[in-house]
C-alpha cells in the first residue's frame, strides 16, 4: 500500500470514529435530556400561601414581593418559614427590627416573559417597596437566548422602578449543581445558565435594578452540599433556601434602607 493509500484509510478511519463519537454523544445528551424532562419533581403546596407578616407590630413595615419561577413560591419545602421569601423577611425583621409584609405573585414554572403579567398583579393594590426577583433557570433549560429574556426581565425591572419599587433580582442560579440532571447535560445547563445570568445581570443595571448572581455566590455551596436540594434533587430544600436568603440579604436591606447602596 501506497504512503497516500494508507495516508487516505487513515483519514477515513478517523472520520467515521468522529462521526461514530458525534452520534453517541448525541444519543447520551438526547437520553440524559429525556430522563431529566421525565423525573418527578417537587410541585407547588396548595396550602402553602406566601402571603404574611414576619416581626414584630409596631415595628416600621416593609412590603416585600417575590416574582419569578418556583422558588419564588418556595417549591420543595412545606413550610413559609422555610422558603427563601420568608428567610429572607425573618433575617430583614431580625437585623433591623422590620415588620415585613411578605407575599409571594410567582408561577411555577415561569420564564422571564411570563414576568409582565407577574408585575402587574405585584402592582394591584398597595404598592409594595421592595421586589424580589427570582427567574432564569427555566429560561436556561428551555435553551431560550440569553439576550432576549435578559430583556424581558429588564422590562419588567423597569416596569416596577417606575412604580417606585425598589427592585432586587437573583439571577440564574448553578444549575451545574442541579443532581436531577446527569453529566455531562449537567456542565453543559451550567454553562448555559451562565451565559444567562450574566445577560440578566447587564440587563437588570441597566434597567436601575440591583443584582445578586446567585450561580457566583452560592453555586459552590450547592454543588459541595447535596443537602442544599430537596428530594428532587432540582429545587432547593429549607438549607439551599437559607444559604440563597442569606445571599440576598445585603442588597435588600440597603434598599430597605437599612446599609449602604447596593454595588452596580
Amino acid at each position: 500500500m501506497t504512503s497516500r493509500g494508507l495516508a487516505g484509510r487513515i483519514g477515513r478511519t478517523a472520520a467515521l470514529t468522529l462521526f461514530a463519537g458525534t452520534l453517541a454523544g448525541a444519543a447520551l445528551l438526547t437520553g440524559e435530556f429525556v430522563a431529566a424532562r421525565n423525573r418527578r419533581y417537587a410541585q407547588p403546596q396548595l396550602g402553602l400561601a406566601l402571603r404574611t407578616a414576619v416581626g414584630r407590630e409596631g415595628a416600621p413595615e416593609v412590603r416585600l414581593v417575590l416574582l419569578g419561577d418556583s422558588t419564588s413560591l418556595g417549591v420543595g419545602v412545606d413550610d413559609v418559614g422555610d422558603t427563601v421569601g420568608g428567610q429572607l423577611a425573618r433575617l430583614l425583621a431580625d437585623t433591623a427590627g422590620l415588620r415585613v409584609q411578605l407575599s409571594s405573585v410567582g408561577v411555577s414554572g415561569s420564564r422571564s416573559t411570563d414576568l409582565a403579567t407577574q408585575v402587574a398583579r405585584a402592582l394591584l393594590g398597595e404598592r409594595p417597596d421592595l421586589a424580589v426577583i427570582l427567574i432564569g433557570a427555566n429560561d436556561a433549560t428551555a435553551l431560550r437566548r440569553p439576550g432576549e429574556s435578559a430583556a424581558y426581565l429588564a422590562a419588567a425591572v423597569r416596569r416596577l422602578r417606575d412604580a417606585g419599587v425598589e427592585v432586587v433580582v437573583g439571577t440564574c442560579p448553578d444549575l451545574g449543581a442541579a443532581r436531577a440532571i446527569d453529566q455531562p447535560l449537567r456542565e453543559i445547563a451550567g454553562w448555559w445558565g451562565r451565559q444567562t445570568a450574566a445577560a440578566q445581570g447587564r440587563a437588570v443595571r441597566a434597567a436601575g435594578g440591583a443584582v445578586v448572581d446567585l450561580a457566583a455566590e452560592t453555586g459552590a455551596v450547592f454543588r459541595a452540599d447535596a443537602g442544599t436540594l430537596c428530594y428532587d434533587g432540582f429545587h432547593p430544600s429549607a438549607d439551599g433556601y437559607r444559604v440563597w436568603a442569606h445571599a440576598l440579604l445585603p442588597a435588600t436591606s440597603a434598599l430597605a434602607g437599612l446599609g449602604r447602596s447596593p454595588a452596580s
